[in-house]
């Protein structure tokens, strides 16, 4: 919740650190780390409020922390994400990552808008309200992402005006939509101008040269899309601010590490943008991503810098990113600097611990019947036969950009078949929104399955539900379940349903805890090694399926997508 900094509290916050009165909490003899110069001062840290008013001294405090042994650095900021993604609650989101040391979350709340529009925002931002870390917000810019599939909202500028003034939003989210902003569409000029005195997020994978020229004249400034140092750099030279990205299918920290370096790293961010609690529990957060950046051989200053100043810089939270007198109290305390151990984290000047989300007030689930779609069957999943070769996606592990690939596939009783030999299973996205009946159908290479299937109402971004399988009867079980459940995933033979996990809150997000969903994926990736799968993360790597604005070949309920045409592929003979 948003603090109120009126007189009284600068008077005592000013007090306090001139060390004339008790500060309201003190962390004690830590070493504080500067992501300003790199320098590490034993000090104690004194905080009012959510602000830190004190460092380089001695402070009495009310509350008292013992930092002997530990070092403090400034909250983690994760500078994109999509709490959906989580498959949880902003709640649970709150409580799994807050003790991984993100203090401040930037959030793109695009998921739940595309399937419940305006009400999805709104339920964000009601939530942002009440998290014990800083939820902010980035209102959805491509809703939906495209005209070629069908979303279950649509929202244009005069939608998005009235949350603009809500104190936790910064600006306008990722603008996917590239081709139309090169294009001069006038909806999307729209909404860019009326954020041109704001913040403008930006998603551009793989636009360079002139192109990227022209974006960028539109007032974008951040880009998580890029995937290799040579993109990086151009957009950093042209201005941009670059956000690393490591989530649990995009996995871009490899390529990007070599970038950040002494002299650009107050232009480089880290992101997760999509990463669910599986991952997390077993990796960790921003936390895994700078642990990860130091063993690289990266300077702590810099990996250290870009989670916190850099981020906050970025984005205009002028408030926080360092830890020094006048800057929110969210700090970090490790009991392994280089090494990046969490040992404890104070948010908002908040000691973080069960009993501080124990005292939250949880904003009530939306969208609990947001899929409307009846029971399919196998035929439902037949393709006919063709002269020609067949377009068939391309899966690359850890990458939501896919190859576009010709296959010759095996023909019977007038229809085009799936081929393990080749391991070319089918794809299908089923429209869940508006009972239109649309089932787009196609291919998909680098699932490695043999048998059985693999059904998700998470299907980004207009979150149709999308199944992958090597026999149709799996498939139509599958769906059929996440139909059931009112969202979620499923793995079935053609025998039955083997595991499942419900996401009934617009069939995007559980209303269980991390850990019960944590334990349901675990059961998951199971059931989907044991078909044969080969992908280490088989359910988002389906949720990105559908993803029609990054490249190279996806598939909506209309049917197989050429992104780099931006068009449908003629499935004709």
């Amino acid at each position: 919740m948003p603090v109120k900094h009126d007189e009284t509290f600068l008077a005592r916050a000013i007090a306090a650190g001139s060390g004339e009165i008790p500060a309201d909490l003190v962390v004690e003899n830590v070493r504080l780390f500067s992501v300003m110069d790199g320098s590490m001062v034993e000090t104690d840290i004194a905080v009012v409020g959510d602000r830190i008013v004190g460092t380089h001294g001695q402070y009495s405090g009310e509350v008292t922390i013992d930092g002997k042994g530990l070092t403090a650095v400034p909250g983690f900021i994760d500078t994109h994400l999509h709490v959906e993604s989580s498959l949880v609650t902003p709640f649970e989101f709150d409580r799994c990552v807050l003790p991984h040391g993100v203090t401040t979350a930037i959030c793109d709340p695009h998921e739940i808008a595309n399937v419940l529009g305006a009400e999805g925002i709104r339920y964000f931002l009601d939530s942002s309200l009440e998290t014990v870390m800083d939820l902010r917000v980035n209102l959805s810019s491509c809703v939906p992402a495209t005209a070629f599939e069908t979303a279950g909202a649509c929202l244009e500028i005069e939608d998005l005006l009235p949350f603009r003034d809500h104190p936790q939003v910064i600006g306008l989210a990722e603008f996917m939509n590239f081709p139309g902003v090169l294009a001069r569409d006038p909806k999307v000029l729209a909404k860019l101008a009326a954020f041109q005195d704001g913040h403008i997020d930006g998603h551009a994978p793989l636009l360079l040269g002139e192109k990227l020229n022209g974006y960028l004249a539109a007032g974008i400034r951040t880009d998580h899309e890029a995937t290799s140092a040579e993109e990086a750099l151009e957009k950093l030279a042209k201005g941009m601010t670059i956000l690393i990205r490591e989530g649990s299918v995009s996995k871009d920290l490899d390529a990007l590490a070599p970038i950040l370096k002494p002299d650009v790293s107050a232009f480089v961010a880290l992101c997760t943008d999509d990463r669910n609690p599986l991952d997390i529990a077993e990796e960790g957060h921003l936390d895994s991503m700078i642990r990860r950046l130091i063993e690289k051989g990266i300077r702590p200053l810099d990996a250290y810098r870009a989670a916190s100043w850099s981020a906050a810089n970025a984005f205009g939270l002028k408030d926080r990113g360092t830890l020094a007198p006048g800057k929110r109290a969210d700090i970090v305390l490790l009991s392994d600097f280089e090494d990046c151990r969490v040992a404890q984290v104070i948010s908002g000047g908040v000691r973080v611990g069960d009993d501080v989300f124990s005292k939250r007030r949880i904003v009530a689930p939306v969208g609990l019947d947001s899929v409307r779609v009846s029971p399919v069957s196998a035929a439902h999943f037949d393709i006919p036969a063709r002269n020609s070769e067949a377009d068939v996606i391309g899966v690359v592990p850890g990458r939501i950009i896919t190859e576009h690939l010709k296959k010759t596939l095996p023909v019977a009783s007038g229809k085009t078949l799936i081929d393990p030999a080749q391991d070319v299973l089918k794809v299908a996205v089923v429209e869940r929104h508006k009972g239109t009946g649309n089932i787009g159908l196609g291919f998909v290479n680098g699932f490695g399955m043999k048998h059985g299937a693999i059904a998700s109402s998470v299907g980004h971004d207009s979150h149709n539900i999308c199944v992958v399988g090597a026999d149709e009867d799996a498939m139509a079980h599958a769906v059929n379940r996440v139909i059931a459940m009112k969202g979620g995933f499923a793995v079935a033979d053609s025998a039955g349903v083997k595991a499942e996990l419900a996401l009934p809150l617009a069939g995007l997000m559980s209303l269980e805890t991390f850990e019960t969903v944590k334990t349901s994926l675990e059961d998951l990736r199971a059931a989907a090694k044991a078909l044969g799968c080969t992908l280490a993360e088989p359910f988002l790597q389906v949720a990105f399926l559908p993803l029609p604005v990054i490249p190279h070949l996806k598939i909506t309920d209309f049917g197989v997508f050429d992104v780099d045409r931006f068009e449908l592929v003629d499935q004709g003979s």
